[in-house]
């Protein structure tokens, strides 16, 4: 018996995978959606939720994936000129964890929670340095929102340079209703922002959440306002902010010293 139509079908799902981690089609989305692999989220061509795809969509609102609609130009250049048939869907680099998670391995440890918060983080390239640093200092978990973050895409794994895989990234639909539960759990919050307590003067010590701001705006004033110490670097050059990559690995690093050493 030939194996060509094996081979066919092979290379015919291989063109339903790009190499940027999107899976697109019908059939192999509503697959991707039952598997319950881990999702950030599924686009969808305007306005079409018409047969299989107002399935596809209703299969993935069940599962709290989100669903946007773009226009068919931004699905054919997404999937490289793929036959998407109106959808395609994007794959996370690994399973997403809890909070519970989080707290567990902290208890495994026998240390207190050390967790970092992610707010509004869209450049791959400064999530995956973030949870980099985050690693190597001992970190907990670091928590992401499901929407105005970047999700855990290839670039982001290999920006952290192995670290993804070692490190729990709870992702949330409510970046102030996650506080308000770490707060309920004995943990204080520590926004880094402008116009704070000089870093290496605050004790870290204990359950801690670290906050940092997206790369335009800051930490949201949602979370300035639930937060209970502001925490800041001092500049003394003429550029008044650094990269946030480059500003957790200080904080978070100093955070982890002194949870150490104390």
């Amino acid at each position: 018996m030939s194996d060509k139509p094996y081979e066919k079908k092979r290379r015919a799902d291989d063109r339903r995978k790009t190499k940027e981690g999107v899976v697109f089609g019908r059939n192999a989305v509503r697959e991707l959606i039952v598997s319950g692999r881990a999702i950030d989220r599924i686009l969808i061509r305007s306005g079409a939720y018409e047969g299989s795809l107002g399935e596809i969509v209703q299969k993935a609102k069940e599962r709290g994936i989100i669903v946007s609609e773009v226009p068919t130009a931004k699905l054919d250049l997404i999937c490289g000129g793929g036959n998407h048939q109106g959808v395609c869907a994007f794959c996370a680099q690994k399973e997403y964890s809890t909070l519970d998670d989080v707290f567990a391995l902290a208890s495994e440890r026998g240390e207190a929670p050390f967790i970092v918060i992610c707010d509004g983080i869209e450049d791959p390239h400064n999530l995956g340095a973030i949870i980099r640093s985050c690693e190597c200092a001992g970190v907990h978990g670091v928590v992401i929102p499901s929407r105005r973050s970047c999700a855990l895409t290839p670039v982001v794994s290999k920006t952290s340079a192995g670290a993804l895989e070692h490190m729990h990234i709870v992702k949330v639909t409510n970046l102030a209703d996650c506080v308000e539960k770490l707060k309920d759990r004995g943990v204080w919050i520590y926004a880094c922002e402008v116009g704070g307590e000089d870093y290496y003067k605050v004790d870290f010590s204990g359950a801690a959440a670290i906050i940092l701001g997206s790369e335009g705006e800051g930490v949201s004033r949602l979370l300035l306002e639930r937060s209970d110490f502001r925490v800041s670097i001092p500049m003394w050059g003429k550029v008044n902010s650094l990269n946030v990559s480059a500003a957790a690995a200080i904080v978070v690093t100093h955070a982890a010293i002194g949870r150490h050493t104390r």
